[in-house]
């Protein structure tokens, strides 16, 4: 069986992915996608010899939870930022985020939860991958920024991916 789903989990998600991305459910697109999820994960696996080791279980949930009840937060703030705020009050920043976090697999979730999250954008991982580069849209105060994300989201997915 380890054979067939190299990476059990991505073979999932690739699956629930292509549905939505075919957006009609017909019993064709499911066998494509099981197919692709069969295909895919076979021919990269030579290339990803480790799975991480993910908890599931409540912490991943609270963690989606969290970044969607973010991105909903950070909505709202970047429509004020954009109807009320002239330019000139704008304080963008790019900021160093230190990371403790070593799995690329947690890494890639973490940029991708700044990323997702209107105001921010992952822009950059160091050459060593102890630091990611984040664009703050406003941030009068860059190291809070700092503290917010390594609080709110690094720390969970070091739990998450422990």
């Amino acid at each position: 069986m380890r054979r067939l789903f190299p990476h059990p989990y991505l073979s999932v998600l690739l699956v629930i992915i292509w549905l939505l991305l075919v957006n009609d459910f017909r019993w064709g697109s499911l066998v494509f996608g099981l197919i692709l999820s069969i295909l895919i994960p076979a021919f990269i696996a030579p290339y990803w010899p480790q799975r991480p080791t993910l908890r599931f279980g409540w912490k991943l949930i609270a963690y989606f939870l969290l970044v969607i009840w973010d991105i909903i937060v950070a909505n709202i703030e970047v429509a004020k930022i954009v109807l009320f705020k002239s330019n000139r009050d704008l304080k963008p920043a790019w900021i160093a985020i230190p990371l403790e976090l070593r799995s690329p697999e947690a890494i890639s979730v973490l940029a991708g939860t700044i990323t997702l999250t209107p105001g921010t954008v992952s822009c950059d991982l160091s050459e060593c991958g102890h630091a990611l580069l984040v664009h703050c849209l406003h941030a009068p105060d860059p190291d809070s920024v700092v503290v917010d994300i390594k609080s709110r989201y690094e720390a969970r997915l070091m739990e998450i991916f422990s």
